[in-house]
């Protein structure tokens, strides 16, 4: 039997990268997954390619009556939500003197609020069917100290790991693990656009930012998507049923906490 048959997850920003990654690692394990992204033709891309018990919904993390409607259509499709991964993320830069109020509202919107909001509205779900269930954030190592460039992004991650800690004390009573993941640097479409910000205020050379820090991790290269499923995997199944409000680093040896 696989580890998750019988399982029901949702998986927010979900259509590309990190999430898409989650959803076929859950879908191979034998769950039914919901991909949950506001780019609805990737998201239904991503579902078919995946398999046949992935399916899309479309999740504006800016919007209450999203979330409330995305979660409970969710809920009612798959018969009841049993792991949620908060995934979705928006990220920008600047140096303070240059940080714009809609850099900060956009998000501050996405990463904390979509979060708590997205997790709220689950919970209420997990506690209605009595059967308990897993919540994983997804932090970052940049929530762990401030970058002189990434101010905005550094304190929404902050913020997710604080969240994690509130929810995981307050849900574990309900049978509800709330944890979370902090990847390191991790290639792929979301680094490319990091990589041009960063050329943009450091005067480097596109792909140079992304040279520097894969150097600069311990394990002697940046991330991937695939090294963070295990981890993802591990706090989702009964095996982390006693782990409740931690952040775990999952960054090639970046931060030691």
């Amino acid at each position: 039997m696989k580890r998750f048959e019988g399982k029901n997850v949702l998986i927010t920003g979900a259509a590309r990268g990190i999430g898409r990654a989650f959803a076929a690692s859950f879908a191979g394990e034998g769950a039914c997954v919901t991909i949950a992204d506001i780019d609805m033709e990737r998201a239904t891309q991503s579902a078919a390619d995946i398999g046949p018990d992935v399916r899309s919904a479309r999740l504006d993390l800016t919007q209450q009556g999203s979330i409330e409607q995305t979660v409970a259509e969710a809920d009612s499709a798959m018969g009841g939500i049993d792991i949620l991964i908060n995934n979705a993320a928006l990220f920008d830069l600047a140096p303070i003197t240059e940080i714009t109020r809609d850099s900060y509202d956009r998000l501050f919107s996405v990463n904390v609020a979509g979060t708590l909001f997205t997790m709220q509205a689950v919970a209420r779900t997990m506690i209605a069917r009595g059967s308990g269930g897993k919540i994983i954030n997804m932090a970052s190592q940049a929530g762990r100290r401030g970058e002189p460039l990434v101010a905005v992004y550094c304190a929404t991650k902050a913020a997710v790991i604080s969240l994690t800690q509130s929810a995981g004390l307050n849900l574990i009573r309900h049978g509800i693990n709330v944890n979370a993941i902090a990847p390191g640097v991790v290639d792929g479409e979301h680094w490319d656009h990091v990589d041009s910000l960063f050329a943009k205020y450091e005067g480097l050379q596109p792909g140079e930012k992304k040279r520097l820090v894969g150097e600069a991790v311990p394990y002697g290269r940046m991330g991937t998507a695939d090294d963070l499923t295990g981890a993802v995997l591990f706090l989702a199944s009964s095996n982390a049923d006693y782990i409740v409000a931690q952040t775990l680093n999952v960054d090639g040896g970046n931060w030691m906490s």
